[in-house]
């Protein structure tokens, strides 16, 4: 008898923002609908129901056992990295027998890249702008982690490499350097009159609507520079084929993880106290589980 396929499952973040939630449900949904032989089901590790712990559950019901887990995340930070495989470890002690491989986050793919440059396209429909006219700041959320902040900035570079825009600079929303308005000053003292800020998101949510604000707040501040907001990624087509592609890699085993710079491995300045650092997995009030026991051992895990 053929073993059927392990069950994908999607692991969210969480956001306090309804359309941004739905929109991640919705992405589950359509998921399911492209692998209509596998179980799929989606979670988040806070703010927004439904937990994962209960998308596990829900499939264990139906007799799943095996699950190829995937981050619907941009960047390595510490949710990909302890979050979800410590909540992934406590969801086997839940339910005795199941098994999982973890896939990686999503990255700057190319696929990513290519929406990401259809959303500059849209911002800046209607002008006659040159690109060699245009800078584009890219914000990302933003984390303590530097190797995550790191994957931002080389998104930027990819997407600067080839295209012909004058330049493309980086900035964060929360907790890390520069923020959206010194982002924004770096590219006018740079000489920009044209910035396009380019939300680095997957889904509409409270912190890209922070970044449009911060922005229309800076550019009302300097009526010389031309400033216009694009759009988050959004459900692309793109974008359910880059996580069916990560499910496959988590299936097959190949996983390439890059570690090189992994805050919990390698002693970086400033970050030392975090190598070798037990992950443990969230817990939130409306995750109840079956007792909140934390337990040591790092589950930080990565594949090599």
């Amino acid at each position: 008898m053929t073993t059927p396929p392990p069950a994908l499952l999607i692991a969210g973040h969480g956001t306090r923002d309804d359309a941004g939630a739905e929109a991640f449900r919705d992405f589950v949904r359509q998921l399911q609908l492209r692998l209509t032989d596998v179980p799929v089901a989606g979670g988040f590790i806070e703010l927004s129901p439904p937990p994962l712990g209960d998308a596990v559950a829900g499939m264990v019901a139906r007799g799943v056992r095996r699950f190829a887990a995937v981050p619907l995340m941009l960047v390595s930070a510490g949710h990909a990295k302890g979050d979800i495989p410590a909540a992934l470890a406590r969801e086997q002690e839940r339910h005795p027998g199941i098994s999982y491989t973890y896939g990686r986050p999503l990255g700057p793919h190319p696929a990513l890249l290519r929406v990401l440059e259809r959303r500059l396209e849209e911002a800046l429909e209607g002008t006659a702008a040159d690109r060699s006219d245009v800078t584009v700041l890219l914000v990302g959320r933003g984390s303590t982690d530097p190797d995550a902040n790191a994957e931002v900035f080389k998104a930027a570079r990819l997407l600067w490499e080839g295209r012909g825009y004058a330049g493309v600079e980086t900035a964060f929303v929360s907790l890390a350097a520069p923020d959206v308005p010194s982002g924004l000053e770096r590219c006018a003292r740079l000489g920009a009159r044209r910035i396009v800020v380019l939300p680095y998101f997957l889904f509409t949510g409270i912190l890209p609507d922070r970044v449009r604000e911060q922005t229309r707040e800076w550019a009302a501040a300097h009526p010389e520079v031309e400033v216009r907001s694009a759009d988050v990624i959004g459900p692309e087509p793109e974008l359910l084929d880059l996580v069916l592609e990560r499910y496959e890699e988590a299936v097959k085993g190949d996983l390439r993880m890059n570690c090189d710079s992994c805050v919990y491995r390698i002693a970086l300045p400033g970050f030392e106290d975090k190598v070798g650092l037990p992950q443990q997995p969230h817990f939130h009030p409306d995750d109840d589980g079956h007792g909140h026991h934390h337990h040591g051992g790092h589950a930080h895990s990565h594949a090599h």
